[in-house]
């Protein structure tokens, strides 16, 4: 009986992942049970082909530690050749009532941040994602970011 439930939850999963044809990039990064302001989440992309155009979003898992209302990332897209640029970025992630926004059942929210449309990739790139929440009034920002789980990326090609 067992193993006939484990073969049904994996071709269930496997047709629910087989589903999403859009994806090309999708991979998430563990960063414990609190996001440490210095900690930088890296991302080796794969080279995608240049005649076509993707969209591109930060995904993140959070559970109900999370105490903000929004959340401030520091996106960095590096090139072949080095040069970085550099996006500062806001999300909201919850609702007025104080609950998080994403999906999930549980108390652990799984959120797709849309970062950018359109996008053509020409040779082999890394993203860097870190933190940077502060608390309003406060020059310093916070040092370890409760309720973040999970940092990703997702790379869907353009329909």
């Amino acid at each position: 009986m067992r193993i006939k439930n484990s073969a049904l939850l994996l071709l269930i999963a496997l047709l629910f992942f087989s589903c999403d044809k859009k994806r090309v990039f999708d991979e998430y990064k563990s960063v414990g049970s609190a996001w440490h302001k210095d900690s930088i989440v890296t991302f080796n992309l794969p080279e995608l082909d240049s005649t076509k155009k993707y969209n591109l979003f930060v995904t993140l898992r959070d559970n109900n530690n999370y105490p903000y209302n929004n959340l401030f990332l520091i996106v960095g897209i590096e090139l072949q050749n080095g040069f970085t640029k550099v996006d500062t970025l806001e999300y909201q992630m919850s609702n007025p009532d104080g609950s998080l926004l994403g999906d999930g059942f549980t108390d652990i929210k799984e959120s797709k941040l849309f970062y950018k449309e359109n996008v053509r990739f020409r040779g082999k790139y890394k993203v860097h994602i870190k933190q940077a929440v502060r608390e309003s009034g406060k020059v310093l920002g916070i040092t370890l970011l409760e309720g973040i789980t999970d940092v990703g990326f997702r790379i869907e090609k353009q329909e």
